[in-house]
């Protein structure tokens, strides 16, 4: 929130009322674009950078093995959706849906069963509305990336993409679809468990007396350098269901985004995306894509939730861990590279692990990775959890607290003891 200036309050405005009042979007004006339509262009060109893919025309038959869809499959996933789920183009929220659904249950069954027989996700549930704010902080705004979007998706679309996650959830945990050490996007699979997985491994190699190094890597831009075709070639080599293999192909590429802002054309243009981070079907698509990148360290361990990958290595030195790192490290990216799938630097991370019985001092032993050097951690955060390289649970749990008395000391100054909060919060 942006808190105005004024050396005096204006004429029928009380102080405390300006102190609460948060000033409007900022308009994005950029130097060398005179009109709102160069400017819808720009930050396109910043948001969903690459050439989108187009559908292919082909004739659609409906497909033998569908699995007939049900009442039941529509209303679970309504009870999954929120009603604070700010509704896209459609205008049409949850709230709306849900009492349709439970009144007339046949008609939303009426509308999808034909979608999934065909395996067909339309144009029309395609489109997108995207929210430009800008970002806080930022010494000028003179450029595109000064600003950042929020992509809105249809709320009607994102009936058929929970039930299609769904199934893919049972299929991925028949047909082997995702490593065993890949966490998220599926139930059962939280940050808990990677954390724990991790944890448990780390242990268990130093009862062995070896040395225990981790890199820490994240996926730079990971859902939107999705592949549409290389995916479902991916799913079909694997045996699933045709049909589901075509709901895919139809679902990912195809999508157009309407730009919102103070002044904006307010059209819809073509844009590509890889699989929309705000659909409930992405996470497990994106995991099932990725699921190559996973592979076998002797004597260690590859593990990843969603786009966050931790390669972990151990041996009688942390010198020759620094080696094995960088030679697992040379594979991962070569394989990522044929997914089309690079690492951020910036979120790149080392630490080596030490027991409370180690005398030795701290290894400061650096990797270099892409012509970077990669210092060694003594404390960092990884899927929300703060680690240090003896593995103590207390900086996590400080932090925590240090968060909770926070909040607690800001909602205290909303109203004075005993008085309530003010009727204009």
């Amino acid at each position: 929130m942006r808190v105005p200036v004024y050396s005096h309050p204006p004429d029928g405005l009380d102080s405390k009322e300006i102190r609460l009042r948060p000033t409007p979007p900022r308009i994005p004006e950029l130097p060398g674009f005179s009109s709102p339509l160069e400017i819808n262009t720009a930050l396109l060109e910043l948001f969903f950078p690459g050439s989108p893919v187009e559908i292919p025309h082909i004739i659609i038959l409906p497909f033998k093995d569908v699995l007939e869809l049900e009442a039941a499959e529509i209303s679970r996933a309504l009870a999954r959706s929120s009603h604070l789920s700010a509704p896209g183009p459609d205008k049409t929220p949850n709230s709306v849906w849900k009492p349709v659904n439970k009144v007339t249950p046949d008609l939303i069954l009426n509308l999808l069963a034909p979608l999934l027989r065909y395996g067909y996700h339309p144009p029309s549930l395609k489109k997108a509305d995207g929210i430009v704010l800008d970002k806080p902080g930022k010494p000028s705004y003179d450029s595109p990336s000064s600003f950042r979007v929020i992509v809105l998706l249809q709320i009607f679309s994102k009936i058929p993409e929970r039930i299609m996650n769904s199934r893919f959830s049972c299929v991925a945990r028949v047909m082997g679809l995702l490593n065993p050490h890949q966490c998220g996007s599926l139930a059962g699979l939280s940050v808990a468990d990677a954390c724990s997985t991790l944890t448990h491994k780390i242990r268990t190699l130093q009862m062995d007396k070896r040395k225990v190094s981790t890199l820490f890597l994240d996926i730079k831009g990971g859902f939107d350098n999705v592949n549409p075709s290389f995916l479902c070639g991916m799913l079909s080599a694997k045996g699933v269901s045709p049909y589901l293999v075509s709901w895919t192909r139809s679902f990912l590429p195809g999508r157009s985004c309407r730009l919102l802002f103070r002044g904006s054309p307010k059209v819809f243009a073509p844009v590509s995306v890889g699989t929309p981070q705000e659909s409930p079907v992405s996470p497990l698509l994106f995991v099932i894509y990725v699921s190559g990148l996973q592979m076998e360290i002797p004597f260690g361990l590859t593990l990843s939730y969603v786009d966050d990958f931790a390669l972990t290595a151990s041996s009688s030195s942390y010198r020759r861990n620094i080696q094995l790192l960088q030679w697992h490290y040379a594979i991962l990216k070569a394989e990522g590279s044929r997914l089309g799938v690079g690492f951020s630097i910036p979120k790149t991370e080392l630490i080596h692990w030490r027991t409370c019985r180690d005398r030795d001092p701290p290894s400061t032993a650096p990797i270099h990775l892409d012509g970077f050097v990669f210092r060694p951690k003594s404390e960092l955060r990884w899927l929300g959890l703060w680690f240090t390289p003896s593995l103590a649970t207390t900086p996590h749990f400080t932090k925590r607290l240090a968060k909770a008395q926070a909040a607690f000391v800001a909602i205290k100054r909303l109203s004075p003891p005993g008085m309530g909060l003010p009727p204009y919060l």
